[in-house]
């Protein structure tokens, strides 16, 4: 493959933010420093300063790689699956690389083969936390996709976690992971364990809660993702008493933050005209509305391109297309959570099997997010914030650039 043009990756990020303290893993919320750009946590202006002109910053705060040797590690990759192959750094930037490229990355847990047995089931997703601090510290084995100089774009890591297990086995975990980490654990943000094809109840029992609840002592953030296409809209309303649970008798400094990822994945292959008066939209509304009301949550505009009818690559769907299906969604999204509590992410390489295929997705998704943004009508403070301000925030990544 030709190696693609990518963001040079000496640039000088600044960054300034009105985060209120930074705070020690152990105890309090951590923040980061690494290589991004200007950006004020209040007012979202965040800037790029580099080789190219000034440009917004760009974060993508979904983005999953695995290299050729751990595809069988993979739950849901085999051979014969579109996705059965390498898809790691250069890949990425290869399918990103525009006039408008991404300047760094949130990596999410691609959910390895695991259990909740305390060692024996974390193998693989203790390996996935080695194979991407390679990548944060510049130190690629061959073959691998990734070169020493693509450290600075990774800027925040969310591995998989055992939260059911509860705070005591939980722990244990993290101090395996924070062993394989190395000195790439600042960049560890939080923990996902994937709930969208778990039975009904397990967000709900006591080990879960626990867990939860010990993630927000400890400041790590949460990844929640569910399913209401595939899954059944029972997950979004278990999801908002699971909440609910967490917070209670939980000070504001100690809830955990939780970032939603793919707007629930909601049922896009309702005709648009029948839409907002579909009982899959309203119930669906009506549960974001709810887990809205949280403070401590977010929400990622990110993973549509899986939820609607797949695209043929040799017709991709017209970007306008595309808007028009998803406008009653991103609206109601936009309506409960604010602009400020909106964050774009790719859901990358993901996004391919819907999008419009490897060279097009990307580039595709990023396209339809400017043109909701500028439909919605956002200020360009607001855009800022959706763009990168808002994944700085919701992480806890700020700081001196990191090199």
């Amino acid at each position: 493959m030709e190696q693609p043009t990518t963001n040079n990756q000496s640039n000088n990020y600044t960054t300034t933010s009105t985060t209120t303290s930074t705070m020690a893993i152990s105890k309090q919320r951590p923040t980061t420093s690494i290589a991004i750009a200007t950006a004020t946590a209040t007012s979202n202006t965040t800037t790029y300063h580099g080789t190219m002109a000034e440009q917004p910053l760009l974060v993508d705060a979904h983005v999953h790689l695995f290299p050729t040797s751990e595809l069988g590690t993979i739950t849901w990759v085999h051979p014969g699956h579109p996705l059965y192959a390498r898809h790691s750094v250069t890949e990425y930037l290869a399918a990103s690389s525009s006039s408008r490229s991404p300047h760094g990355f949130i990596f999410v847990e691609v959910d390895r083969k695991q259990d909740l047995t305390p060692v024996s089931g974390w193998e693989f997703p203790l390996l996935e936390i080695a194979w991407l601090a390679r990548i944060a510290l510049g130190t690629p084995n061959p073959d691998e996709g990734h070169e020493p100089g693509h450290r600075s774009l990774v800027l925040g890591i969310v591995p998989w976690a055992p939260v059911p297990a509860g705070a005591e086995s939980l722990a244990d975990y993290i101090g395996n992971a924070r062993e394989r980490a190395g000195d790439s654990w600042e960049l560890v943000k939080g923990f996902r364990y994937l709930l969208q094809d778990k039975p009904r109840g397990v967000m709900l029992e006591e080990g879960f809660i626990e867990g939860l609840k010990w993630l927000g002592v400890k400041g790590f953030r949460f990844d929640l993702g569910i399913d209401q296409r595939s899954g059944g809209t029972w997950q979004l309303e278990d999801a908002a008493r699971m909440l609910k649970m967490a917070y209670e008798g939980v000070t504001n400094e100690k809830k955990v933050i939780v970032i939603i990822d793919h707007l629930c994945k909601p049922n896009l292959h309702i005709p648009t005209n029948e839409a907002t008066k579909h009982p899959d939209f309203l119930a669906w509304k009506d549960h974001i509305q709810t887990l809205a009301s949280f403070s401590t949550t977010y929400m990622k505009l990110s993973g549509l391109f899986s939820e609607l009818p797949a695209q043929d690559p040799s017709k991709p769907i017209p970007v306008a297309q595309v808007v028009a299906q998803v406008r009653p969604w991103v609206d109601t999204a936009f309506d409960a959570f604010g602009s400020g509590r909106i964050i774009f992410g790719s859901d990358w390489p993901v996004c391919n099997i819907g999008g419009g295929g490897g060279q097009k997705a990307w580039k595709g998704w990023r396209d339809v997010v400017e043109q909701l943004l500028d439909e919605i009508e956002l200020s360009e403070k607001e855009k800022l914030g959706v763009w990168g301000g808002n994944a700085l925030m919701a992480y806890g990544i700020s700081g001196e650039p990191r090199n």
